[in-house]
């Protein structure tokens, strides 16, 4: 998958509603098993995370089984 085929507009950094919603799953389950992991690539804004559509691709390609 590639990051041009997302069918909704999102900013460049997304929320961490936003990102749960890129990926199609439930906020509470990416609070549990993504966000933890230091692998996934993150920007602070402040005391804010933010993750690009790029950094979560990556991530779940890397770590699909």
């Amino acid at each position: 998958m590639s990051t041009n085929m997302a069918t909704k507009d999102y900013p460049y950094l997304l929320t961490r509603e936003q990102a749960s919603d890129f990926l199609g799953i439930d906020p509470k389950s990416f609070d549990k098993y993504i966000r933890p992991r230091d692998e996934l690539e993150r920007f602070m804004i402040g005391k804010h995370e933010r993750y690009t559509m790029k950094s979560l691709v990556h991530f779940i390609e890397k770590h699909s089984v």
